[in-house]
C-alpha cells in the first residue's frame, strides 16, 4: 500500500513536472509581444531550416486585405494579433487564426494620431501585448485597451494624451505597451506622466514617473533592466534613454548622447547585465553601464561610434557580438568593445531577429534573408522576395517580422505572408 502511495505520488509529480515544462514550451515557442519573450528580438526555437531553397521556405498563406500600417504581428497560440488601419479614423485590432489567416474578430480603438504629420507616413505602427486572456494594445494617437483575447471587446480603455496630457512626436505614438506582472507600462511623454504604469486588469494608476525634461514619447518601446540589483524600465525617449524604478515610479538616472541631433529615437534598447546599448540613426550610439552609488545611479559610457546598429530596425545581442544595420550595411560588433567583427551590404537596412543559430532579416526593400550568426563572416543561407507586394508608395518595408512555432510572418502595410520555416529538407538548387 504505501509502495502504491509513493508511486503515485511520484507520478503526480513527474506529471506536474511535464505540464509545467510543456507550458514553458509553449510559451516559449510564441512571439506574444513586441520582439518575442524577453523582448529582445531572441527565440527559443530549435529545429528550424538551416537553408532556404532559391524560391524561399514554403508559403502557407498570404492575406492582401490587412489594413494600412507599420505593426508586426505577435503571435500566442493559434491567434495573431495586429494593429491597421482603414484610413486615418479607424485604426483598429485584428485577430486572424495562424491556420490560414482567417480574421477572427477586430475591435476599433479610434483615430490615427498626427494625421498632418511631415514627412507623411500616418498609420498604426504598436504591436499588440497577449498575456493570458488578454491583449494589451496602444495606438497611434494613444488609446491603451486591456482587450478579451476571445472576442476583443474592451474591458477598460484610457487615452493617455487627454486622461495624462501626454505628448508625441511628429508621428505619433510606436511604442509598443509592457505587461509586467500586475502593470500594464507605457510612455504618454510630457512633464507630467513620462511613464505611467496601470494595473493591468483594472487600469487604475499606480504611479505615474515624470522625466527631468519632460520629453516627449520616443518611438521604441520599454525593455525591463535588472542593474546593480533594482529591476527598473529602461527607454528611450525624445531626448535621450532613461531609467525609472519598477516598483515606485522613481526617476533613476539618463544618459542623452544617442538622441543628439536625432528627429526620431526608434530602436529598442538592448539591456544585458549592467550594460545598455542604445542608439539612433543620426545620433549614433553605443554601450553604456549601469553603476549604483548609494540610492542613485551613475552612468559609464563604454563607447559610443556612429559605426553602430542604429537602423530603424534594431539589434540583436548573440553571446558576445551584436548585430543589426547601420546604413545599408549590416554590422557584427564585439558588444562589450564596440570593435566591429565584420560589415556587409546583405539586403541593406533591415529589421531582425535570431532564432536557432541564424538572423532572419526583413529588408526594407522588401526582401527577406536568412544569415547564420557567426563572427567568422557574412554567410548568407537564403534570401526571396514575398510575392504580391503592396505599392508601399514613399514609404519602406519597416514592419518587424516574428518568429513562432516554426513559421515566419511577415507584414508590410495590407499584406501578411505566413512561411514554414521548419520544413523538411532544404530543395537542390
Amino acid at each position: 500500500m504505501e509502495t502504491s502511495r509513493r508511486q503515485m505520488t511520484l507520478g503526480l509529480l513527474i506529471g506536474a513536472l511535464a505540464g509545467s515544462l510543456l507550458a514553458t514550451h509553449s510559451h516559449a515557442d510564441d512571439w506574444a509581444q513586441w520582439r518575442g519573450h524577453q523582448r529582445d528580438g531572441i527565440s527559443r526555437e530549435s529545429g528550424l531550416l538551416k537553408e532556404w531553397p532559391k524560391e524561399g521556405p514554403k508559403l502557407v498563406w498570404h492575406v492582401k486585405d490587412l489594413g494600412a500600417g507599420y505593426s508586426s504581428p505577435v503571435v500566442a497560440g493559434q491567434e495573431l494579433f495586429i494593429l491597421a488601419n482603414e484610413g486615418l479614423e479607424n485604426e483598429y485590432v485584428r485577430a486572424l487564426s495562424v491556420t490560414d489567416g482567417k480574421t477572427i474578430w477586430t475591435t476599433k480603438l479610434g483615430p490615427v494620431g498626427e494625421p498632418k504629420q511631415q514627412p507623411a507616413y500616418p498609420a498604426s505602427r504598436s504591436s499588440a501585448t497577449v498575456e493570458g486572456d488578454a491583449v494589451y494594445v496602444m495606438s497611434s494617437d494613444g488609446e491603451v485597451a486591456n482587450l478579451d483575447r476571445k472576442t476583443g471587446k474592451a474591458r477598460w480603455q484610457k487615452n493617455v494624451r487627454k486622461d495624462f496630457g501626454g505628448q508625441y512626436g511628429k508621428w505619433a505614438y510606436a511604442e509598443s505597451p509592457l505587461v509586467d506582472g500586475e502593470k500594464l507600462v507605457c510612455t504618454p511623454g510630457g512633464p507630467d506622466a513620462t511613464l505611467v504604469a496601470f494595473n493591468k486588469n483594472t487600469g487604475a494608476v499606480i504611479w505615474k514617473a515624470a522625466v527631468p525634461g519632460g520629453d516627449k514619447a520616443g518611438y521604441a518601446s520599454i525593455v525591463i533592466s535588472k542593474a546593480g540589483g533594482v529591476k527598473q524600465y529602461v527607454q528611450f525617449v525624445e531626448k535621450g534613454v532613461v531609467g525609472i524604478e519598477a516598483e515606485t515610479g522613481k526617476f533613476l538616472w539618463r544618459h542623452d548622447r544617442p538622441a543628439q541631433g536625432s528627429p526620431a529615437n526608434i530602436p529598442t534598447p538592448i539591456v544585458h547585465d549592467d550594460y545598455v546599448f542604445v542608439a539612433s540613426n543620426r545620433g549614433g550610439g553605443g554601450l553604456i553601464r549601469l553603476v549604483k552609488e548609494g540610492d542613485t545611479f551613475k552612468v559609464e559610457p563604454v563607447y559610443h561610434s556612429s559605426k553602430v546598429p542604429s537602423a530603424i530596425g534594431g539589434a540583436v545581442k548573440v553571446g558576445n557580438e551584436l548585430y543589426g544595420a547601420a546604413g545599408n550595411s549590416l554590422l557584427c560588433l564585439d558588444f562589450l568593445k564596440g570593435d566591429v567583427k565584420w560589415e556587409d551590404r546583405s539586403i541593406g537596412a533591415a529589421s531582425l531577429l535570431f532564432a536557432n543559430g541564424h538572423l532572419y532579416l526583413r529588408g526594407e526593400n522588401g526582401e527577406v534573408a536568412l544569415v547564420e550568426a557567426t563572427p567568422q563572416g557574412y554567410q548568407e543561407k537564403g534570401r526571396f522576395a514575398p510575392p504580391e507586394p503592396p505599392n508601399r508608395g514613399n514609404s519602406k518595408a519597416w514592419a518587424y517580422p516574428a518568429l513562432a512555432n516554426g513559421r515566419l510572418y511577415v507584414r508590410e502595410l495590407g499584406s501578411l505572408w505566413c512561411y514554414d520555416v521548419k520544413g523538411g529538407s532544404v530543395a537542390p538548387k
